[in-house]
């Protein structure tokens, strides 16, 4: 199992944690961004992170793993594959997260949820439901790196491989901006990220 020191240093040594002014996904601002998929373009790196993942669920004996679009679908494959089982991921349509692309849950079926990074816990909670909604029985959520400051929202039983303490802002009380600092919104809905990011 890696040590979450560890995961920093992984994080670190592929340069995925960026300093400016950022939006995320959630429409939260920050100072921080956790950029996974400079860690994740790496199969090596990918393989070791997603395993540890893969290794504290086994026991849950899951039948697939389903992550959101974008940021979950490359640890959802790898982390399936450690596992032995289908990958999976869902996408939005009109704004609410679904099963495209001929994807199937069967009711009963155990279904691990997975997702590079959390900010909220929207995107996970989503897919939790929308799992249930199916009839699958969601055995927890795993993430890579944990940004929430203990206020995601998750339903069933959470474990992230890091939990970092950095400051989310509401956009009408964000200091950065209120500074002027420009905004970077470097996420997978709506990019716009300076050269470098």
């Amino acid at each position: 199992m890696l040590s979450q020191e560890e995961v920093l240093g992984i994080l670190k040594r592929v340069d995925a944690i960026k300093e400016g002014h950022f939006k995320f996904t959630s429409g939260l601002h920050g100072s921080i961004y956790i950029q996974c998929a400079l860690l994740l373009k790496e199969p090596a790196l990918s393989e070791k992170v997603c395993g540890a993942i893969a290794e504290h669920f086994r026991p849950e004996q899951p039948d697939l793993v389903v992550g959101p679009a974008l940021g979950g679908i490359i640890v959802a494959y790898e982390v399936a594959r450690q596992l032995g089982v289908p990958g999976l991921f869902t996408e939005r349509e009109n704004g609410k997260m679904t099963l495209r692309r001929m994807f199937q849950v069967q009711p009963g079926q155990k279904v691990l949820v997975v997702e590079d990074v959390i900010t909220t816990g929207g995107s996970s909670q989503e897919v939790v439901e929308l799992m249930e909604g199916c009839g699958a029985k969601v055995v927890g959520v795993g993430s890579i790196v944990d940004r929430s400051n203990g206020r995601a929202r998750i339903s069933v039983p959470y474990y992230s491989l890091l939990t970092l303490k950095i400051d989310n802002y509401d956009p009408a009380d964000c200091p950065l901006c209120k500074q002027g600092i420009p905004l970077y919104r470097p996420g997978s809905r709506d990019s716009l990220a300076p050269p470098g990011l």
